[in-house]
C-alpha cells in the first residue's frame, strides 16, 4: 500500500480497533470514513473541539474520547511527517527497507523488532495509539508484512 490517505486510514483504523476485534471495527469502515472527511488528515487536522465533541455522540463509532482526539493529534504528526519526507509513505516504508517483510514458519507474532521501532518513532513524533503492538497490526494492514501462512491464498 502506497497511498497516503489510505495509509492515514489505517492509522485512524488501528488505533480505533485497540482493545476491540477488527471485525468491530470493520463494520463501523464506512462510518469512520464519514465521520473523519474521508480519512483525509487536513481536515481531520483541522477538526474543532466542537466537531471532536460531537463524534462522542456518534453511534456509527467507537465512542472513545482519547480514541477521537489522537484521530486529530495523529492527523497533525502526519502532516508534520509528510512534510519531512516527502510522504507518509517514504516515512513508514523505510522501516521495512522499502519492500514487504515475508515471515516464515507458523508462528504469526504480535510485534517485531520493525514493529518496536515504528511505534518508537511514531510516539517520539507525537502519534497517539501506536504501540508495537498495534504497528505490527498496521504493518500486516498496509502490506509491509506479509505473515500468511504457506497454504493460505493471500500468500
Amino acid at each position: 500500500m502506497h497511498d497516503d490517505r489510505v495509509l492515514f486510514e489505517f492509522l485512524i483504523l488501528e488505533g480505533a480497533q485497540a482493545g476491540l476485534s477488527w471485525e468491530t471495527i470493520l463494520q463501523k469502515r464506512e462510518n469512520y470514513r464519514q465521520a473523519f472527511a474521508g480519512f483525509d488528515p487536513k481536515k481531520v487536522a483541522r477538526f474543532s473541539s466542537r466537531k471532536l465533541q460531537s463524534l462522542m455522540h456518534d453511534e456509527g463509532i467507537v465512542r472513545n474520547r482519547l480514541k477521537i482526539q489522537s484521530a486529530k493529534g495523529n492527523a497533525l504528526a502526519f502532516l508534520a511527517v509528510q512534510k519531512e519526507f516527502g510522504s507518509f509513505d517514504k516515512y513508514v516504508w523505510r522501516f521495512v527497507g522499502g519492500k514487504p517483510i515475508v515471515l516464515k514458519g507458523s508462528r504469526v507474532p504480535v510485534k517485531t523488532p520493525e514493529s518496536d521501532a515504528l511505534s518508537k518513532d511514531l510516539l517520539k513524533r507525537g502519534f497517539k495509539f501506536v504501540g508495537s503492538t498495534i504497528c505490527y497490526a498496521y504493518m500486516q494492514a498496509v502490506g509491509m508484512v506479509n505473515d500468511h501462512a504457506r497454504d493460505c491464498f493471500r500468500r
